[in-house]
């Protein structure tokens, strides 16, 4: 999977009701937190990342590929990437369209968004859609499941945060 190898590593997401995926970073080493949700979109991955609605969000797409028409500066929705970690089946590295001014992966990288790859998106999307909202972690640094799902439980929930105040600055 991917188109590249610069950059990819083992990683590991873990949910606080104890599920765990393995993966690798296409963005190199980092960690992430945040509540895990699922897009279906099958298009349009630059305008998710820039959406203040995903905001301490981790966005799993369930299109399988992403990162093939790359990013450019007319497709952003906000001034920044809101979204605390990006996970996708299959990372595509090389992009083709004309439009396209750099990688989804250095795009990333140059917010300190880690991105994960080489993870059953539609086992995931099921197991969300099945048990609720889910905090989650990445990790390339540490690989231990009970470690990351503790780090998982320690996230605060969603339910009850004032989000709104983040999108009074866009």
């Amino acid at each position: 999977m991917g188109g590249g190898l610069a950059g990819i590593m083992k990683a590991l997401l873990a949910l606080e009701d104890g599920r765990t995926f393995d993966c690798r970073s296409f963005t190199g080493s980092g960690e992430a937190g945040g509540e895990v949700v699922f897009n279906t979109s099958m298009s349009g991955y630059q305008e998710v990342l820039t959406d203040p609605s995903y905001s301490g969000q981790m966005v799993t797409m369930t299109y399988p590929l992403i990162g093939n028409y790359g990013v450019n500066p007319e497709d952003i929705e906000s001034d920044k990437i809101h979204v605390s970690a990006f996970i996708v089946r299959e990372y595509q590295s090389f992009p083709s369209n004309f439009r396209s001014t750099a990688s989804l992966a250095d795009y990333l990288k140059e917010e300190g968004i880690i991105g994960i790859e080489d993870l059953d998106t539609r086992a995931l999307t099921r197991h969300i859609r099945n048990a609720g909202a889910l905090r989650g972690f990445i990790s390339t640094e540490n690989l231990d499941p009970v470690s990351l799902v503790e780090q998982a439980k320690s996230i605060p929930s969603m339910v009850g945060q004032d989000l709104a105040l983040s999108l009074i600055h866009i």
